[in-house]
């Protein structure tokens, strides 16, 4: 009876302690005034942190820590949540989810490790902002981890390292104030006037292996240097019509060089995630083919966990605080493999999305729970394979290769040497299989070195520290050494694969391979998800050797996570300098000197080796010259003055921008400043006011917002000025033939020059330039029209592209260029354009250009032209099809760009 009494009492001690606990944490209520998922209501940014410290302070499961700072500043958040046992021992778990995913050691260390660690999760929200069920579902589970004591959250507790990220300070506090700005509720709205992150808006999930924005680089840094987690869980909106959420597994391609562990885990995580909505008897997850998402793409926050052993799991969810509904899609009505339990049309509200996701954590933390050992051996054995690999002559089984085992058996077989087996089930002899895949020149590289001496080394080590953020392993040469015969001063660069993250090594600087992906033969191809082909190394332009054989040297491990700089030097003294060109860095330098008012000249022919285009500066730019030597690595080369020089002089450079932010111009924005040029936004009631030229010596049009000639469409949505703050009424208007094109043609007319880049060339059609679409067919009608989808088809892939450098746009760059290519437009010059002085910048020639990603149809693109300038009055006009500032990646063709921003 004493024993009964005992258990009894230490029972309710226990349920009080619990108890206490639970009373503990306040509740979101308590605190915003609403709950989380009510009906037109939404938390800013300020409110959660607030509300996170609250919670970290009256918890003992969770610490809060900052991972960085934001574009505008703010701390970004982490919550590490756990059971508070398991704190104490918090730098042991790090460590160990390190050393597993790294796999630098032995099987059997592994599995010490792997009894001792504890699975590591990775639960995000609030990336893109309009997208507000991501940080709203990041409080709410806060608040169930930090209070309930059910088994099963204990249980997770006890068994998981959980890390609570949200993915976009910045963007939660202009979304939430905007929203909530109207005392009416049923009036509220999204349409804000500006990006929801500082400068690139949606595309922050487009830098995750460029790590370019602050925040990329903050999330990068703890999923592949600090932390590592075994499952990266990223909160999206908004799923399929006609569906509640899309979800793992994904539909194919997969990209090629990824471990078949990735794949399968993401099958065993998907049927976690919707075998708990369905036994909670919540309908609408929908999977595979049943939404368009893929596990193709690098650069997700996502997906770049696949290319690192990790698995990533999004999912697109419905909801908003404005009350909506699910549609009737009959199709979506049939129960398939894709959405095995359909949902019927209902009205839907906020907080039901906030639940199913609060369920779709808690599927992925049980999940952890039943299988954390299985997840830390797998990083380990994709770790180790991927290390395996790098160390031996290995194969990508790309499709490239399956068609040259293909093409193999014809030839032999158009020479009598073969013959096709009989029989269904019969495939072809081993020997062709053989011919392939023991083919030296096809097989992957042992590693890659970037030598010190190349003319742009500081781009090649911005390219190295996108890596580095990403976790690779890089090492640095001590002192000079030869391999294959060359070379290589001490400083340069060695990135071997024979490390964990190979996959993700391979793919940045090895060409994507993307499979002929269509609805049907003869049909329409099927969209990827974003690009196709995206080959870091080769939108850089940095001069990399590959190496095919295992090879060593002087070589020691920058410390994982380490940012590397250019070599600091002094300058030489001299009565002047010249700085090459094709150093993106120089134009930093440039601008410096500019503006402390000091004299900058361009050649205009090759001096001391340097090419046409470099830059001369007499001796009063020797202090500023003396820190890019020290901090860009831009060495100024002691030098007269040359002959055939001209002055430059700082232009006055305006940015074409519209109401609610273009996300292709606020990647220049980024640009520009990092490379200290002076800009202001232009918007369209500016242009239309005409007198551009007092302001404006050059305009910059980067990609969308010049309509099509004979575009009968209205452009980008407005609110009516009423509506918003007045600070915002400057950027309401919408680019148009009536009154914008002939103000950009005043500018030009007077001797303004104008930088079209991407569909922004359209401006070409509208003044009547000598140029034609490339890219059209006759119809039957004898009119022209685009070429259908089946016939030519060219997602963002890499091409590379011929180049006139002797043109001044041009200096610095080489005969040929790798390009950023996505769906772009490409031209022809009309019979009359040399006599009105179009003049070809860069073309395709008649070889194919592929060389990463994927182009049906390329024989469309022979001789096509994808740059030309033209002169309009006393000014001109410059047009570049391809993305030549994509994403702030494609560093190899700035200069493109850079060149055109001197008076």
């Amino acid at each position: 009876m004493r024993k009964d009494l005992r258990s009894l009492l230490l029972i309710f001690l226990l349920l009080a302690g619990f108890q206490i606990q639970a009373q503990q944490v306040p509740t979101p209520k308590s605190h915003f005034g609403f709950d989380i998922g009510d009906d037109y209501m939404l938390a800013n940014f300020t409110q959660t942190e607030a509300y996170f410290k609250k919670v970290a302070e009256a918890s003992d499961r969770v610490i809060m820590t900052s991972i960085g700072k934001t574009e505008y500043g703010r701390e970004q958040p982490m919550m590490i949540v756990t059971a508070p046992k398991n704190f104490a021992n918090l730098d042991r778990y790090k460590e160990i989810s390190q050393k597993l995913a790294r796999a630098e050691m032995s099987r059997e260390e592994a599995e010490a490790l792997i009894a001792e660690g504890k699975p590591v999760i990775w639960i995000d929200g609030g990336l893109h902002a309009n997208e507000v069920v991501g940080p709203h579902q990041l409080i709410q589970t806060l608040y169930e981890l930090a209070s309930r004591n059910d088994e099963e959250t204990l249980r997770i507790l006890d068994e998981v390292i959980i890390l609570l990220v949200h993915a976009n300070p910045d963007g939660m506090e202009i979304m939430s104030d905007w929203y909530m700005r109207k005392e009416d509720p049923t009036k509220r709205d999204q349409n804000i006037p500006i990006l929801y992150q500082k400068y690139v808006g949606h595309d922050n999930n487009r830098d995750f292996y460029m790590n370019n924005m602050s925040e990329a680089t903050n999330m990068s840094l703890q999923q592949y240097v600090e932390w590592i987690p075994q499952i990266i869980y990223n909160h999206h909106q908004s799923g399929p019509a006609g569906s509640v959420l899309a979800g793992p597994p994904y539909r194919d391609p997969f990209n090629h060089v990824f471990d078949p562990l990735i794949i399968t885990s993401l099958d065993a995580v998907g049927a976690a995630m919707i075998n708990r909505l369905h036994q909670e008897d919540k309908p609408g997850y929908t999977r595979l083919d049943g939404s368009v998402f893929s596990t193709w793409w690098n650069g997700g926050l996502r997906t770049t966990p696949y290319y690192h052993n990790q698995i990533g799991i999004l999912t697109e969810i419905i909801g908003n605080p404005t009350p909506s509904e699910v549609p009737l899609v009959p199709d979506r009505l049939i129960p398939n493999n894709g959405t095995p339990y359909p949902v019927t049309p209902r009205d839907w509200h906020f907080k039901t999305s906030i639940e199913y996701s609060v369920s779709l954590n808690y599927a992925i933390l049980n999940h952890a729970v039943r299988h954390g050992d299985e997840l830390l051996r797998n990083i380990y054995i994709m770790g180790r394979r991927s290390i395996e690999k790098g160390q031996k002559d290995t194969w990508t089984m790309y499709p490239k290769y399956a068609q040259a085992v293909e093409d193999a058996f014809e030839q032999a077989r158009k020479e009598g040497k073969a013959q096709r087996p009989s029989g269904w089930r019969s495939g072809l002899p081993k020997e062709f299989y053989d011919e392939v895949y023991t083919d030296q020149a096809r097989k992957d590289p042992y590693g890659y070195i970037l030598s010190a001496d190349q003319p742009d080394f500081p781009t090649a080590i911005k390219f190295l520290n996108a890596l580095i953020k990403s976790g690779i392993l890089v090492h640095k040469a001590t002192s000079d050494f030869t391999v294959n015969g060359n070379t290589y001063p001490a400083g340069s660069y060695i990135v071997k694969t024979a490390q964990a993250f190979r996959p993700h090594v391979i793919d940045m600087f090895e060409p994507q391979d993307h499979p002929n992906d269509f609805l049907y033969p003869g049909g329409p191809p099927i969209r990827p998800y974003d690009a196709a082909g995206w080959t870091l190394a080769y939108q850089m332009g940095s001069e990399i050797d590959r190496i095919m054989e295992d090879f060593d040297g002087p070589f020691e491990a920058v410390p994982y996570g380490e940012i590397q700089t250019p070599p600091a030097k002094a300058l030489a003294n001299g009565s002047g300098y010249l700085i090459d060109v094709r150093g993106n860095n120089s134009f930093m330098a440039v601008n410096d000197l500019l503006k402390a008012k000091v004299k900058v000249y361009r050649t205009t022919e090759s001096v001391n080796g340097l090419p046409a285009g470099s830059f001369y500066v007499g001796s009063a730019g020797k202090s500023i010259l003396q820190k890019a030597a020290q901090e860009y690595g831009v060495y100024g080369q002691p030098a007269s003055r040359p002959r055939n020089i001209t002055e430059v002089k700082p232009a006055r450079i305006g940015l074409f921008d519209y109401y609610g932010g273009s996300m292709p111009s606020g990647w220049v924005r980024w640009m520009m400043e990092q490379f200290h040029y002076d800009y202001s936004l232009v918007f369209p009631q500016e242009i239309d006011a005409g007198n551009l030229n007092e302001k404006y010596d050059v305009l910059l049009f980067i990609g969308p917002g010049i309509p099509s000639v004979g575009s009968r469409g209205g452009g980008r949505a407005q609110p009516d000025a009423s509506e918003i703050d007045e600070k915002y009424h400057h950027m309401l208007g919408n680019f148009s033939a009536e009154k914008s094109v002939p103000a950009i043609e005043a500018f030009l007319q007077n001797g303004g020059n104008v930088i079209t880049v991407g569909s922004a060339t359209e401006l070409a059609f509208h003044l009547g330039l000598p140029v034609k679409d490339a890219l059209v067919e006759m119809g039957a009608d004898g009119q022209e029209r685009p070429l259908s989808s089946e016939k030519y088809y060219i997602p963002g892939s890499v091409l590379e592209m011929h180049v006139d450098n002797s043109k001044p746009i041009n200096y610095g760059m080489g005969e040929k260029s790798y390009i950023m290519f996505n769906r772009s437009p490409v031209f022809h010059l009309s019979p009359e354009a040399a006599n009105e002085g179009v003049k070809a910048l860069a073309w395709f020639g008649e070889e194919e250009p592929l060389r990463s990603g994927w182009a049906w149809g390329q024989a469309y693109l022979k001789n096509g032209v994808t740059a030309f300038e033209a002169p309009v009055g006393k000014g001109k006009l410059f047009a570049f099809g391809p993305e030549i500032t994509f994403r702030s990646q494609s560093h190899g063709t700035f200069k493109m760009l850079f060149n055109g921003l001197y008076r």
